[in-house]
């Protein structure tokens, strides 16, 4: 077993170099629908993977306007095989970053830029721990196959990135290990062993159109029974089973002296469980149909569509994730690191995965304000960062709980 001093002071040099590769992460917009950034973070990641005998491979995206996944194989002479999952975008456009100069800053422990905190510094954490096993575990590194996948898309949860991985995991696969950024309760660090599941909807109200001075009367104003609707659906609401809806765009009407024949709208929801999530979906399409809003002089009335544009399954807490935490949670107790499990209500690639291998979320470092790129003057608004004394601690866990997993008596649990 590993000797926790040297196994961090190992770390501790290797740190220099891994906070280097991430200043060059940091530094290339990767925007999801950059491409060409895409394509540049895609090859400075294979370069670095490279001397620890990782092999390269683009998988172009269903999506055309997405970039191309990259897959990290090194070849093992054991039968195991171990997925570690992160993603190659980030939510900022080129003139987002340029506008709020929000680029590499390091200020105290703190450093701060695009992706530091989703998901680069989670990368960086990936090759933290290899290089940490492959010079303290030889014999397990060796004998295992790794598999890094990185999906272009995350940020968007486009589905085929799931299916690439579902398509390269076996038998011998044992966990699915997803270095999105840890959580915080107060000296408590938390990994994620659940999260909710989304669907994106629209709702669509035609109503009748009609001249707003002349012929008010003949008119069904879709705006209004959409107001009347909206209303309904933020009601479907329920923190007590920890179900949430969104109303997040409306639009409606052309001018002001008509009554308006159409408007629309768009949110999500979000649910832990499959039951849950099942009942909201159901709750949502029964609305469609005719509305109460109609015309006066002849009852014509308001209809009302509405369709799920995209989902995301619920990721439940379930025996095989609390397995492979039980592992984190011994390694954290050697280490005097305590740990426990968080159930999120962000999305990740977990949400594709968990019910194809046991899956395990949140094995990055620790940082905040993920998806913000302002700073205000007076400090109460601040960019997405990540601390650096994170790493070393987060990447010796994550080094010791995958030894275990790797034992052979883990392994037999399986």
């Amino acid at each position: 077993m590993l000797n926790p001093v040297l196994l961090n002071q190992f770390l501790d040099a290797q740190l220099p170099a891994a906070l280097d590769l991430l200043r060059q992460m940091v530094g290339i917009n990767s925007f999801t629908l950059n491409r060409t950034g895409l394509k540049q973070l895609g090859q400075v990641t294979a370069d670095a993977f490279a001397p620890l005998g990782f092999t390269s491979e683009c998988v172009p995206s269903t999506n055309s306007e997405f970039g191309e996944h990259l897959v990290l194989t090194r070849r093992g002479r054991g039968p195991q095989n171990l997925a570690l999952i992160s993603h190659l975008d980030t939510v900022f456009p080129p003139e987002e970053e340029a506008r709020n100069n929000f680029r590499w800053q390091v200020e105290g422990d703190r450093i701060f830029g695009p992706g530091t905190n989703d998901i680069k510094g989670g990368t960086v954490m990936m090759w933290l721990v290899l290089q940490a096993l492959q010079a303290q575990a030889p014999a397990a590194f060796a004998a295992t196959t790794w598999q890094l996948l990185l999906n272009s898309s995350e940020e968007i949860l486009a589905p085929d990135f799931g299916d690439l991985c579902r398509a390269r995991f076996n038998e011998h696969t044992l966990a699915a290990l997803v270095f999105e950024a840890e959580g915080r309760l107060g000296e408590e660090h938390l990994v994620v062993g659940a999260r909710k599941g989304r669907a994106a909807w629209r709702v669509t109200v035609t109503g009748r159109g009609a001249h707003a001075g002349g012929k008010h009367s003949h008119g069904a104003n879709a705006v209004v029974q959409l107001a009347q609707l909206l209303t309904r659906i933020a009601a479907l609401t329920d923190y007590a089973r920890d179900l949430t809806f969104n109303v997040a765009t409306v639009t409606g009407g052309t001018v002001l002296n008509r009554v308006p024949h159409e408007a629309s709208a768009e949110g999500e929801f979000r649910a832990f469980t499959p039951e849950i999530y099942q009942q909201a979906k159901t709750a949502l399409l029964a609305l469609a149909g005719p509305g109460e809003v109609h015309a006066l002089t002849d009852k014509f009335p308001c209809t009302i569509q509405v369709e799920i544009l995209n989902e995301s399954r619920p990721w439940p807490r379930n025996g095989d994730t609390d397995r492979l935490f039980a592992l984190w949670r011994q390694a954290g107790e050697e280490l005097n690191y305590p740990i426990n499990l968080q159930e999120r209500g962000g999305l990740s690639d977990g949400n594709q995965l968990w019910d194809a291998v046991p899956t395990l979320d949140g094995l990055g470092p620790w940082g905040d304000n993920d998806h913000c790129s302002e700073r205000s003057p007076d400090g109460t608004k601040l960019p997405e960062y990540v601390e650096r004394s994170s790493f070393v601690p987060k990447a010796a866990l994550n080094t010791l709980a995958i030894l275990k997993l790797l034992a052979p008596a883990a392994i037999a649990g399986q």
